[in-house]
């Protein structure tokens, strides 16, 4: 099934969408909104989807089989039931597991699903060996993430599609941002999406899976929609009314900004060598080159090598000041991806980078989380990628500042030159590296590694077991750090 980008006529003449871009929309700047509590993204995600008349596309490198993700995909099976076409567009890395849903979805005849650089194998053992024997290939991945309505209203940023992106899980859940935009750069985010969505690298999900049968498919579609709900912590606008009030309030608060999305194109060859920075990468590094006083750096995942800080070290601008905010071991989801950090953590210490790692226990959860319970049961893990310069501009999207990201991974950014956004960030990200909300890591006289957390300092890496630091250390003796 075939969905080009030409828009269906729809029934009922709707100008809502377009009508706030021309209110809100001035010469030369984009409009732009943070999104910082995760029930906000999700609140304006199903907004988008009750407010879409013609064409949603939303590409996604997780969409979870949860609660949220249940309630999502149940919208979309109601804006295609009323006549908007949707395009869904996934990375293979996370399909597995949830091939069910997705394919309820593509059921749907204004449903369409494909996915990205998917594995030969499908399942077992055989899509694990895969992953060995396609190594290049597989490494390509999909990181994208953006949501468009009718190509005037869009969301992109660092969460995915899931409970614990949208403060709705009960222990665990991510601090995360996002950008709510209105106008061009909603067509910026389409164009985006098509890049992947015609790559050679993609095929649709009946290519991989076989659709249930028609009989079969109807009356699980039409318990989807309660299925996801039942769960949720907030009430999410589930009817076009609700969904304009909403986003009405939302468009009040955008900010006029000049601003420009620049992602990764799909590789033609997934197989070749990836040794050349990409065009999030760059743009990155340019941005750096051009920094007078500080960048502060907040990334979930931030694993630099030898080769990365010698180009920090070239740009001429030795005086900045560079303070980094990513994950402690007990924070991050991923030991893998800490390992390669800390492999290169005294190095950048040496550099003169200030590291803060987030704290389990961070008060700064409530500010973070709507879902206050979720702080008060579980932990917060950082899953946010923002870099702000001189706060005057805005860095933010799918890019962490590692070593994936900037050679294999496609990425999506906003780069939002706006003092009142760059300096609210700023500010956020200097509020998490207090001490009640990180520890502060340091070198000793020895060149050992302390942390420090107010009063108290730590020799080693502090709120996880021995297991955990073993695995981790082991693990940063290898040279992997390129593939965390």
């Amino acid at each position: 099934m075939e969905h080009g980008p030409e828009l269906p006529v729809s029934s009922e003449p709707d100008r809502f969408l377009q009508d706030q871009a021309q209110a809100h929309g001035a010469e030369g700047l984009a409009s732009v909104r943070l999104l910082n509590t995760g029930q906000e993204a999700f609140e304006a995600r199903a907004a988008l989807i009750e407010t879409a008349r013609q064409r949603i596309d939303a590409q996604y490198y997780i969409w979870n089989d949860d609660a949220t993700g249940r309630y999502l995909a149940s919208r979309l099976v109601a804006a295609a039931d009323r006549g908007v076409v949707v395009r869904l567009l996934l990375d293979d890395i996370n399909v597995a597991g949830k091939e069910s849903l997705f394919a309820l979805l593509d059921a749907h005849h204004r449903i369409d699903v494909r996915i990205f650089n998917p594995s030969r194998a499908r399942d077992g053992f055989g899509r694990w060996l895969s992953f060995i024997t396609d190594f290049d290939r597989i490494n390509r991945r999909m990181h994208n993430k953006t949501f468009v309505a009718d190509g005037l209203a869009g969301i992109a940023g660092g969460r995915n599609i899931g409970d614990g992106y949208f403060d709705q899980h009960p222990t665990l859940n991510f601090r995360d941002r996002d950008v709510l935009v209105l106008g061009d750069l909603a067509n910026a985010m389409t164009d985006n999406f098509e890049a992947y969505w015609r790559s050679a690298w993609t095929l649709p999900l009946a290519a991989l899976y076989e659709r249930p049968e028609a009989h079969s498919a109807e009356p699980d579609l039409a318990t989807l929609a309660v299925a996801g709900s039942q769960h949720l912590v907030v009430t999410p606008p589930a009817d076009r009314d609700t969904a304009r009030r909403y986003l009405v309030e939302s468009f009040n608060s955008l900010v006029q900004a000049p601003a420009d999305l620049v992602f990764d194109p799909p590789p033609e060859d997934p197989a070749a060598p990836a040794d050349k920075p990409q065009q999030t990468a760059q743009a990155l590094y340019r941005l750096m080159d051009s920094a007078r006083s500080e960048i502060l750096i907040e990334s979930a995942y931030l694993v630099l090598d030898d080769q990365q800080m010698k180009i920090m070290d070239s740009f001429g601008n030795s005086k900045v000041d560079v303070a980094a905010l990513t994950n402690s071991l007990a924070t991050n989801d991923l030991v893998t991806n800490h390992s390669g950090y800390a492999r290169w953590r005294k190095a950048m210490l040496r550099q003169g980078i200030d590291l803060h790692e987030l704290r389990p226990d961070a008060p700064a959860c409530h500010r973070w989380v709507a879902a206050n319970a979720a702080c008060r049961a579980g932990e917060v893990s950082l899953h946010s990628k923002a870099v702000v310069f001189d706060r005057q501009t805005l860095f933010i999207g799918s890019f962490n500042v590692n070593l994936r990201s900037i050679y294999l991974n496609g990425e999506t950014v906003l780069i939002i030159r706006s003092p009142e956004l760059a300096g609210q960030v700023a500010d956020d990200i200097r509020y998490a590296m207090e001490p009640e909300n990180s520890w502060q890591v340091t070198l000793d006289d020895q060149g050992g590694l302390l942390w420090h957390g107010g009063a108290q300092q730590f020799a080693h890496e502090p709120r996880v077991g021995f297991w955990r630091r073993a695995m981790s250390r082991v693990l940063s003796w290898l040279p992997i750090e390129k593939y965390l």
